[in-house]
């Protein structure tokens, strides 16, 4: 590295060199991923005894802080894209997306207003329109087309915190006392909402009892609002889970919509994994009623193919986002703050700083094309379904939950402790990663299909580590 006083940076050459070097280390672990375990043999403190108490006072050379990929870092990472990740949700990557990553990385714009950055504006509410028509989504909430339109988030519990904020404010004009706001969503919500909740103020957050699916009861949804409203409460905020966690249950949207236009509501829907899915028409059933939402929030980083972080933010009219949020000092003003071609995305969310996250997206979009997303999407979907069938025809096994998408939940008919044996069991094999849940006092596991590096054959391996394990409970 040139270390002169003048000039402490790579020099081109070795930017070159390095950069080329890791790109080799990215591909080869791409490559080899199936061969590592999916889960790190670490204890608490491991990785941090390996490093230094104190920061370097001298420039340490490049090769031994690549090499530390190997021998500090690798010992501790959990592989979230191993073909044998089925826990929780994927966390989707391509190599393409790296790519854009790495550009986006370098470019280091700023994008808090249109004149900061006008390429990364303007190709982000791009990119979302096309994403609108991809999902079937209502043609209203395109930019360039209606009163709504879409922002790059961080995460859908972002998505879900703004939200909450901006349906307080509207509240708030309307002379509703903060501590007064309900908060609602199904009882198999995701923690966000409540995180959300209690940031953004609300005293009062309401789990809404669910029906034999897992998904919301509209009708408990409706008497918990009219016991609220006795209480002299204003009923504020409602989520439709498009997907819950443990189970991707789909509440009724359309039946939500209803009692939350009754009582004046803000209605956002999340639809962080199942919203991937929208791209295959087949699917789009499962958020009927999605017009009549005021915000939806998916994430790309789950189910198609963008890496973390990749979070979609739609709004049905953005000036209720825009008013809300916001805040012009002296030096934000600029010639193009009055022309509406010109977004100052820092007004769509609470940072004000931003990445250009859209650039990945971008590149994800033209690299694969709308029909090889759908076939990859669809391919999880069908190996799921496959293994589902292969569960109800074993003795030994039940499905607890309806399987919608690509998420299979079931357990051993022995009980929980033998669902939580063979979780265990299968997670100590090092070839496969499951998650084992709770609801009701019954506990089950979770296996969600949807790594970029899954193939049939790993799903039929899990089948095969399934079986083996439960034959020795």
């Amino acid at each position: 590295m040139n270390t002169s006083d003048s000039n402490p940076h790579l020099s081109k050459n070795e930017f070159q060199r390095y950069g080329y070097a890791l790109v080799d280390w990215l591909a080869e672990y791409f490559e080899n991923l199936e061969d590592r375990d999916v889960l790190p043999s670490v204890k608490p403190g491991d990785i941090r005894a390996k490093l230094p108490v104190n920061a370097p006072e001298e420039p340490e050379s490049m090769e031994a802080i690549i090499g530390d990929l190997d021998e500090i870092v690798m010992p501790g990472m959990a592989h979230w894209q191993h073909p044998g990740w089925y826990a929780f949700f994927p966390s989707g990557v391509s190599p393409v997306s790296v790519l854009g990553e790495f550009v986006s990385a370098g470019l280091a714009t700023q994008g808090m207003m249109w004149s900061t950055a006008p390429s990364a504006t303007e190709i982000e509410n791009t990119v979302l329109d096309w994403l609108v028509d991809l999902l079937g989504l209502p043609t209203s909430w395109r930019l360039d087309t209606g009163p709504g339109g879409g922002v790059l988030q961080m995460s859908a519990s972002d998505s879900t915190h703004l939200s909450l904020a901006v349906a307080r404010h509207y509240a708030n004009l309307k002379g509703h006392d903060t501590d007064s706001l309900v908060a609602y969503g199904s009882d198999q919500a995701h923690s966000s909402i409540e995180k959300g909740a209690r940031i953004a103020g609300y005293k009062h957050i309401r789990s809404v009892p669910v029906d034999e699916s897992f998904a919301m009861d509209p009708t408990e949804l409706a008497n918990l609002i009219a016991a609220d409203i006795t209480l002299g409460l204003v009923p504020t905020w409602v989520c439709s889970a498009v997907g819950t966690t443990s189970t991707t249950a789909m509440d009724p949207i359309r039946k939500v919509a209803s009692v939350a236009k009754e009582h004046g509501m803000w209605h956002h829907a999340d639809a962080a994994y199942a919203g991937s899915a929208m791209i295959c028409p087949e699917f789009r059933n499962l958020q009927d009623g999605v017009e009549l939402v005021d915000s939806y929030t998916f994430n790309p980083h789950k189910w198609l193919l963008t890496n973390f972080d990749c979070s979609v933010f739609w709004v049905a009219d953005r000036s209720r986002l825009i008013e809300a949020l916001s805040i012009l000092p002296p030096y934000l003003k600029n010639e193009t703050s009055e022309n509406p071609s010109a977004i100052d995305y820092r007004d769509w969310h609470v940072p004000l700083g931003r990445r250009f996250r859209a650039l990945k997206l971008w590149f994800v979009l033209r690299s694969y094309g709308a029909e090889n997303l759908r076939s990859f999407i669809r391919s999880h979907v069908d190996w799921a379904v496959d293994l589902e069938s292969k569960i109800v025809n074993d003795g030994r096994f039940e499905i607890v939950a309806p399987r919608t998408l690509a998420l299979v939940c079931f357990r051993h008919l022995g009980g929980n402790n033998q669902t939580r044996e063979l979780a265990d069991a299968v997670n100590a094999s090092g070839s496969a990663y499951v998650t084992p849940s709770v609801i009701d006092e019954m506990d089950f596991i979770r296996v969600s299909i949807g790594s970029t590096w899954t193939q049939k054959h790993h799903v039929d391996s899990l089948w095969k580590l399934i079986d083996g394990n439960a034959a020795t409970l």
